[in-house]
């Protein structure tokens, strides 16, 4: 089973995003904001991560440069789910080391598809 960490201030989008991945069998973690999400990645292993980009206490972007730095995580696919689509902030996101780009709001079927390209399955 995959486990995917979701990180989002907003707990009706980290439910939305529990909903469909559990729904297709993977297990999910969760976090409020960029600090907890970064605490759990140095504690456990996620086979993909899920973050939004503007949080309190640590943005996504600040959170996937740290992530970038643990050798826990080295490889885990970090996918940016935010209602930004500017192209500039994109290119940022892949330079800090995100995998890919998801605007809110997302449609569930979407959000699998990525999932599974990411994961390979």
């Amino acid at each position: 089973m995959t486990t995917i960490l979701t990180v989002d201030d907003s707990m009706s989008v980290r439910m939305a995003i529990r909903i469909a991945l559990s729904g297709a069998g993977h297990q999910v973690a969760e976090a409020a904001d960029g600090r907890e999400g970064l605490e759990q990645a140095r504690s456990s292993k996620f086979d993909m991560i899920i973050t939004d980009l503007n949080m309190p206490n640590m943005n996504g972007l600040e959170m996937i440069r740290e992530i970038r730095k643990l050798p826990l995580q080295a490889g885990t696919p970090i996918i940016f789910l935010t209602t930004e689509s500017d192209e500039g902030m994109k290119q940022q996101a892949k330079a800090a080391g995100a995998t890919g780009w998801l605007v809110k709001p997302f449609v569930a079927e979407n959000l699998l598809k990525v999932t599974r390209k990411v994961l390979g399955q």
